[in-house]
């Protein structure tokens, strides 16, 4: 059990949880974030409070960030608008199918390395981009290197809201892509139409598998559609639809052809086999 915060880089960007420490942050203010490229500036948006899980193994917060700080902030973000226009700017001029996603700079510190600038993009193939390198090197005064990303990564990256009204998964809180297959999307009953079932990166919705257990468990001891059965109610009919959600199945009466809806436990055991012939 400890304290923990949340940050992020970028207004309404993924959110990174990490441990206060001995500082305090409040909501708007600008924390001092550990990265591999030594400490960034990043905004808190959830103030600190207990949690029941361990945080030994979360970041801890550097410190509050000072006025050298945000013009160090300030001056990162401005390498990195003009390396993106620069980039769009010598991709044209070489006429590669290229698109620049984000970029990414890391100023000199004193390190041998000295500045650097790292450009992704996305692109229907590889792309032989040797020549814009040195061209871009040349205009930025910096190594530069240009990463490919694939339609997944890109979506991370960019970021937007999804077709439920919501900020994408993948550039809020996934931080790992797990495979999403058809087979999903049929147990789940949704239409299979492209534009119904795929993301903003155009493949597959990662939600697709946040529910799909659910649907397995439920299809694996619910009476299939077409199986006789008997309701509660001592009624005998068959079943014409499944509604998981609600983990229940709507029965048709044999008596009246009336429909009810009935607890998945509450129907009984197949009376018989399915009919010869079953029109719903």
């Amino acid at each position: 059990m400890g304290m923990l915060c949340a940050v992020s880089f970028n207004r309404y960007g993924r959110l990174y949880y990490l441990d206060p420490g001995e500082f305090t942050p409040s909501v708007g203010d600008r924390v001092l974030v550990p990265t591999d490229d030594g400490p960034e500036v990043a905004e808190c948006v959830w103030a600190p409070q207990w949690v029941s899980e361990e945080t030994d193994g979360f970041p801890k917060v550097i410190g509050l960030a000072v006025d050298d700080d945000l013009r160090r902030d300030e001056l990162l973000r401005k390498r990195k608008a003009e390396a993106k226009v620069a980039a769009k700017k010598l991709i044209k001029a070489h006429e590669l199918p290229m698109k620049v996603v984000a970029v990414d700079h890391v100023l000199d510190q004193g390190s041998a390395n000295g500045p650097r600038t790292t450009i992704y993009f996305t692109a229907p193939h590889r792309v032989d981009f040797r020549s814009l390198v040195r061209d871009l090197g040349a205009t930025l005064h910096c190594r530069v290197e240009l990463r490919q990303l694939s339609a997944r990564d890109s979506a991370r990256v960019q970021g937007g809201i999804g077709s439920c009204g919501r900020d994408l998964c993948c550039a809020t809180f996934l931080t790992d892509f797990e495979p999403v297959t058809i087979r999903m999307a049929k147990d789940q009953d949704l239409p299979l139409n492209p534009l119904r079932i795929s993301g903003a990166c155009g493949r597959l919705m990662c939600c697709l598998k946040y529910e799909h257990p659910l649907y397995q468990a439920f299809q694996a001891t619910a009476p299939a559609i077409g199986t006789r059965v008997t309701t509660p109610e001592g009624g005998d009919g068959r079943v014409v639809a499944h509604s998981v959600p609600k983990d229940s199945v709507v029965v048709r009466l044999d008596s009246d052809g009336s429909r009810c809806s009935c607890s998945r436990a509450s129907v009984c055991a197949p009376r018989q086999a399915h009919d010869a012939e079953y029109n719903p």
